[in-house]
């Protein structure tokens, strides 16, 4: 059966999405370039585990083990941990100590492992405690209504955030949204008019660094097991 995702948004400003996975097989997967960081919690074998997952600069391949459950908050492009500067997560992450079945340690407390469906008030929690902070000049310039600030003060802003570069975090979404266009069907033409690719060749070069797919691919559903959209199930 390979890989069988889930997903679903969120009504917090705080989160971006949640997803589960469960693993039948040992597999391996085609991760997807991220703007965004994560807590990702999962059990295997009988033992709980937690980690904080940092953005994503390009595509990868990640081993899904056998026989594992997976519960993981990704968090809006803009927050970050207080203790822990994104920038050192990027293309990486920290494992969780003290994890047990029903608890982790994050910022100096043991904290209630979340299902899916009570990941929100985890979320409120930490917001309260301080624990995950924002920049709102992030947020405010990806809707395209930066505040009155230089460019070298954005650009100051968006690594601290998200550790990334501004163009980073935009090229990485316009990919991640062309290769969902591309999955549903639209045409490669299509998808460089909707999102302002300057041509083919140019989409395509954007996919394979930050996707792993060609647009071929994407439209087939084949190369494999891919993190893109957790909401299909998808396999090997």
């Amino acid at each position: 059966m390979g890989l069988v995702f889930g997903t679903r948004a969120s009504d917090s400003p705080w989160v971006e999405s949640v997803w589960t996975c469960r693993s039948d097989e040992v597999e391996e997967m085609t991760s997807v370039a991220s703007e965004t960081w994560g807590l990702v919690f999962w059990e295997q074998a009988g033992r709980a585990h937690a980690a904080i997952t940092g953005p994503e600069s390009r595509t990868g391949k990640a081993p899904v083990p056998e026989g594992a459950g997976f519960v993981g908050i990704q968090f809006a492009v803009g927050t970050s941990l207080r203790t822990t500067a994104t920038s050192a997560l990027v293309d990486g992450g920290i494992v969780l100590p003290d994890v047990t079945g029903r608890t982790f340690f994050l910022d100096g407390a043991h904290r209630e492992t979340p299902r899916p469906d009570d990941v929100e008030a985890l979320v409120d929690r930490l917001v309260h405690e301080g624990v995950v902070i924002a920049d709102p000049v992030v947020a405010q310039t990806l809707r395209g209504s930066p505040p009155a600030a230089g460019e070298r003060t954005l650009e100051r802003r968006f690594r601290a955030a998200t550790g990334l570069t501004q163009g980073g975090v935009r090229q990485i979404g316009r990919a991640r949204t062309a290769a969902l266009l591309l999955a549903s069907g639209e045409t490669p033409g299509d998808v460089v008019g909707k999102l302002g690719y300057y041509d083919e060749p140019h989409l395509a070069r954007a996919l394979r660094r930050f996707v792993g797919r060609t647009a071929q691919q994407l439209r087939a559903g084949t190369g494999g097991a891919l993190a893109l959209d957790p909401g299909q199930r998808t396999t090997s």
